[in-house]
């Protein structure tokens, strides 16, 4: 896997945008490229930081196609198919989540890096009958949060932002998880306030 990792860098890195659209498709769907997303946004924008738009949305876009790909199969009768790949308890547990929580369930772990478990939350929300606009909604949140605070670093510190995410990556993205459910609490009270006083 190492050598094909390797290959596929390369490949994005000679695509620009597209590369880290292919690559995040690829990770947030049927392979698993840890980190490699991210530390090639990261890479790419401090080298072109007037493209950290056009290159996090790139990577958002990407994983949000790869994540409905794996969506689909999940509507499509995938409870089988998880239940194989990741356990009856995992399973369990995560349509137990999804009851629970409804989208919240996706969002925050979509802001979490490796080893982090996210596909099984993907292809459960499928197979919960999660709507297809909601789980856009709670993956383009979750990513875009993800990857432009990723590049919105890259562009703060430069090369330094590749070690920051090497070393601290966990710890920055569990920032980001705790800064997009504060906003989105935020956002819920405002609604709900807004709600009383009509």
């Amino acid at each position: 896997m190492n050598g094909f990792a390797r290959w596929v860098q390369s490949v994005a890195l000679s695509l620009g945008a597209g590369g880290l659209f292919f690559v995040a498709f690829l990770d947030s769907s049927f392979l698993s490229l840890p980190e490699i997303n991210d530390l090639l946004l990261v890479w790419m924008v401090t080298r072109h930081k007037e493209r950290m738009v056009l290159y996090a949305g790139a990577a958002t876009l990407g994983s949000l196609a790869g994540c409905l790909a794996l969506y689909s199969i999940g509507r499509k009768g995938g409870e089988a198919l998880a239940r194989r790949r990741f356990g009856s308890e995992h399973v369990d547990r995560a349509v137990r989540t999804f009851q629970r929580y409804g989208v919240m369930a996706i969002l925050i772990p979509s802001l979490l890096p490796p080893p982090a478990p996210f596909k099984i939350f993907v292809l459960l929300s499928g197979v919960a009958g999660i709507g297809v606009s909601r789980f856009i909604l709670a993956l383009s949140i979750g990513r875009g949060v993800r990857y432009f605070g990723e590049g919105m670093l890259a562009v703060r510190y430069g090369d330094q932002a590749l070690e920051l995410i090497r070393e601290q990556g966990r710890t920055v993205a569990l920032a980001l998880a705790a800064l997009a459910v504060a906003g989105l609490m935020g956002y819920l009270l405002w609604r709900k306030s807004r709600a009383h006083s009509s």
